[in-house]
């Protein structure tokens, strides 16, 4: 085993790195109290290739994996400005389209992607939650054309996007289980109505409902095979997962960063505050606590990398998640103990992460759902559910 990185991503993590940086998070979180998008931190970053880095060369990419997306993706919010997106279109769609989608369709949306262009994804329901199989949203073809019908909520960015991949049931197996198929749609497609989701999180991606009625997709839109889609979308969600943890491992860096430079500089009784096990210590605690998940990150990305079966992935993936959710927000709550009543201010750009870092608990899959994974596919026990 060799844990260290190569020339080439400590060159891809400093360049990153330099970009964030020069936008930082006052530029992220102004952007987010003007309800504005980081669409200039978004095209600095695309315009090298960064955000197409994982992406096949033929289509204008990077030719690496996974593993330089998930440097990217943490780095930038390791400056103090998450991106949700870089899971949506870079993970989950781009990776479902190059690993899924015909010849014609890689060329069609890959490099387009590749360049920084948007593709949001559309799987949960609002009576569905974490059952798949409950997925109402349906597609019936009818000549060359599918009819979409159902709705779909927390949809992140799709004001930004002009395609969204939709997971729909196209039919019923044999013990009445959803049979699944991935749908791109345009999002001003007639009869796509979007409905933004006031929710209480500082972000400047926000979130919808989205409702189909009886709108139309062209039949060469399906990636993949029809009824598909549940085995696709999992190899999809790895990606997901490992992006999530990535963003979550970014926050904590980031707090971590604020929190150390003040407990060295802020004196009081004439000693730095650092100096103090009882500030010292629990900063000390979640150094250990991130840099164990950012070890699951590593493995998780190289295994979806180099093995072909995406479920060799999905266990590393999913702990990586649950550790970086939880290691993330601790860091987050710990700076912001760190600094007393200015942890709360605006100034020292902490609380208005902590929205984020605490839905990175719960979406983009539950740590109780992670829980379920990990106690029947590690530990072998009975399904729960």
């Amino acid at each position: 085993m060799d844990f260290a990185e190569t020339d080439e991503h400590v060159m891809l993590r400093g360049a990153v790195r330099a970009i964030a940086a020069s936008y930082g998070h006052r530029y992220y979180a102004d952007q987010t109290r003007r309800g504005e998008k980081a669409e200039a931190l978004w095209a600095a970053i695309a315009e090298p290739g960064f955000l197409g880095v994982h992406l096949p060369e033929a289509y204008g990419g990077g030719g690496g994996g996974v593993t330089e997306l998930a440097i990217v993706c943490e780095e930038v919010a390791a400056q103090g400005c998450p991106l949700l997106l870089i899971l949506v279109s870079a993970a989950i769609c781009a990776e479902v389209v190059a690993r899924f989608g015909t010849p014609d369709q890689r060329q069609r949306w890959l490099p387009g992607l590749a360049a920084g262009e948007k593709m949001v994804f559309a799987i949960t329901e609002p009576d569905a939650g974490s059952n798949t199989h409950r997925l109402a949203t349906n597609a019936r073809l009818d000549g060359d054309v599918y009819r979409l019908h159902g709705t779909k909520t927390f949809i992140s960015g799709v004001d930004e996007a002009a395609a969204v991949l939709v997971v729909a049931r196209t039919g019923l197996d044999d013990a009445g289980r959803a049979q699944l198929s991935l749908l791109v749609v345009d999002t001003d497609a007639p009869g796509l109505e979007k409905t933004p989701i006031p929710i209480e999180i500082a972000s400047p991606e926000k979130q919808y409902l989205l409702h189909f009625d009886d709108v139309e997709v062209p039949a060469d839109r399906l990636i993949g095979d029809e009824g598909e889609g549940l085995r696709q979308v999992f190899f999809g969600l790895n990606p997901e997962r490992i992006m999530g943890a990535c963003i979550s491992a970014g926050i904590g860096r980031y707090a971590l960063a604020k929190a150390s430079a003040y407990a060295t500089d802020r004196v009081v009784w004439d000693v730095p505050i650092g100096a103090h096990q009882g500030v010292a210590h629990p900063l000390a605690m979640c150094k250990v606590e991130l840099e164990l998940a950012r070890l699951m990150i590593a493995k998780a990305a190289w295994l979806h990398d180099h093995d072909g079966d995406p479920s060799a992935a999905g266990e590393a993936a999913n702990m990586a998640k649950y550790a970086a959710g939880e290691a993330g927000l601790h860091c987050l709550d710990t700076a912001i103990q760190t600094h007393g009543g200015n942890g709360l201010a605006s100034e020292y750009g902490l609380a208005d992460l902590w929205g984020l870092a605490r839905l990175l608990r719960i979406a983009p899959v539950s740590r109780e759902m992670i829980l379920n994974f990990v106690a029947q596919q590690s530990l072998g026990l009975p399904r729960s559910y």
